[in-house]
């Protein structure tokens, strides 16, 4: 085999500059480093750990939980390096905190989507497995995230996600001098009919990468737009990341009853309390 031109399994990676000391077990995933700062607004403390290219990291707690945040960037690739980097230095879950299109009339800007499945639109996770493999959220993640939102009192919808390799083009949207691709004249419509929730650029490479690790992920977006009623406003940032924020410390709890219960999964049988 060839050599490599640079070790990507050193202990400090590559790409995000992070060692294991510097990371909680959960991290929380936005793709805008900007939004590191409006997610770590919500948490009892914080520091910074690292920030190279679009990565940005900061390692906190939130109501006493170890918690993590690294920035991805736009688009599955390099959300895909992320969650291979925090893999292995031994990150376990891993929450997508993002934006989103809604695909159904009845949601509404600065509502919450947590996605339970993915439509593999992107390609990334193509490279990692078939393309008929499933992209599922971790039903433990997907829990916390509505309990979280429940205990908020957020508005929010559960259910799949479309993640698209193109802003423009592969989300139905006409390019640079009214340019439309081929294909997408529909496909707004055919997601909608098949109940899909709503579309973004990430979460079903995450999805999918951390299945095939055998590790936690899932996702939550507030909609900023609707694609389906034309609304569109930057509204409810702040609530799909204090979400985030305490599903982790609920996923902790969700732990440590498994722990006491001397179970592998959680189930609705065990406390949060």
């Amino acid at each position: 085999m060839a050599g490599d031109s640079e070790d990507p399994n050193a202990d400090v990676q590559y790409h995000l500059e992070v060692a294991a000391e510097d990371v909680a077990d959960t991290v929380l995933l936005p793709g805008n480093p900007e939004r590191v700062e409006k997610i770590v607004a919500h948490w009892d403390g914080h520091e910074e750990r690292a920030h190279h290219r679009e990565y940005r990291t900061a390692t906190g707690t939130y109501d006493g939980t170890p918690i993590s945040v690294t920035s991805t960037g736009i688009g599955s690739p390099s959300a895909a390096i992320a969650v291979e980097e925090l893999a292995r230095v031994g990150c376990e879950t891993f929450i997508r905190v993002g934006s989103c299109g809604a695909l159904q009339p009845e949601m509404s800007v600065g509502d919450l989507v947590i996605t339970t499945g993915g439509v593999r639109q992107e390609g990334t996770s193509d490279e990692y497995v078939r393309e008929d493999y499933p992209a599922t959220a971790d039903y433990e993640v997907v829990s916390a995230l509505v309990a979280a939102a429940e205990r908020l009192g957020y508005n929010y919808h559960t259910g799949i996600t479309m993640s698209a390799d193109s802003f423009y083009a592969g989300q139905g949207r006409p390019g640079f001098d009214g340019f439309e691709a081929a294909g997408t004249d529909d496909l707004i419509d055919e997601l909608t009919e098949a109940n899909v929730a709503n579309i973004e650029m990430e979460a079903s490479a995450i999805l999918t990468i951390a299945n095939v690790y055998g590790l936690r992920a899932g996702a939550v977006c507030s909609v900023y737009a609707n694609r389906v009623t034309g609304e569109f406003r930057t509204e409810g940032e702040s609530r799909a990341a204090e979400t985030a924020s305490l599903a982790t410390h609920l996923l902790a709890k969700m732990d440590a009853a498994k722990r006491e219960a001397g179970v592998d999964r959680w189930h609705a049988g065990l406390s949060l309390e």
